[in-house]
């Protein structure tokens, strides 16, 4: 199954750093946003990062210039009619993601694969919006994306098995590791981050220690950042829970004082996304 033309729908964060590694392994990427003004912020990341890449040696201005060739641009979801697979990168809403493959269901060819690079929604309930079961996967990217090499490649039990393949060779050829895992609750990745951030809070309720001395333990044990989960030395350990997962916290039984904790700890050092 060959990928020629790719379609990011979404160039916020992650939507922006998903075209331009595909723009750099060559693939013809078209990127889409709701308005102008966001569509230039996410094409002005692209340029910092690249530019970024030349200054370190690690890319050349011709390599960067060819990079923006394979780019293009729009407002449109109608220019992705004939894409060869589509990326969805937008809000991690289930309704609005729906409603985007639904529509992205009547104007794509038919033979398109579609993915979503959803970090914990559902890839089967996704699916379900279009009538190409067999052709739907999750990509999960992490952030910042040029620099993380995991890729999560996510199949349903209805996944087309050259479909599986075509996604692990297009995250190999945009030069990343893809892990191969089933539609579950936080796939791989999440599924062992999750517990171990919320012992965290856990320690931080039980008064093993403040947040600042919790977080600082963990940033000395250096070998946590090495096998189960390199992703976690890129966020921090509880403003990442404060951001990410507040209102599923009393589910897991984290108490009041604790949220109060977490939202001066916004206040403090800010968040950054998955």
């Amino acid at each position: 199954m060959e990928i020629g033309k790719v379609g990011v729908v979404g160039c916020g964060l992650m939507g922006s750093g998903i075209a331009q590694v595909s723009a750099m392994a060559g693939y013809q990427t078209i990127v889409r946003e709701v308005a102008q003004p966001l569509l230039d912020k996410g094409l002005a990341a692209i340029d910092k990062s690249l530019s970024k890449f030349v200054e370190n040696a690690t890319l050349t201005a011709e390599q960067k210039a060819a990079t923006l060739g394979c780019l293009e641009p729009t407002l449109r979801l109608e220019d992705f009619s004939d894409c060869d697979m589509v990326i969805e990168a937008i809000v991690e809403n289930l309704e609005r993601k729906k409603e985007l493959f639904a529509e992205l269901e009547r104007i794509v060819q038919p033979g398109a694969i579609f993915a979503s690079n959803t970090s914990s929604l559902s890839i089967t309930e996704m699916m379900t919006a279009t009538r190409r079961g067999p052709q739907f996967i999750g990509l999960h990217f992490f952030n910042p994306v040029p620099l993380m090499q995991l890729v999560e490649v996510v199949k349903t039990v209805v996944t087309d098995s050259e479909v599986v393949q075509a996604g692990l060779e297009f995250a190999r050829r945009l030069g990343k590791r893809p892990i191969l895992t089933t539609d579950r609750a936080g796939f791989v990745v999440n599924r062992l981050l999750v517990p171990y951030l919320l012992d965290a809070i856990r320690a931080l309720e039980e008064g093993v220690g403040t947040i600042e001395d919790i977080d600082q333990e963990i940033r000395n044990q250096e070998a946590i950042h090495d096998e189960p989960c390199p992703v976690i030395g890129e966020y921090g350990c509880l403003a990442q829970v404060a951001s990410k997962f507040e209102p599923r916290l009393h589910d897991f039984g984290i108490g009041d004082h604790s949220l109060d904790d977490f939202h001066k700890l916004h206040q403090r050092d800010g968040i950054k996304e998955v």
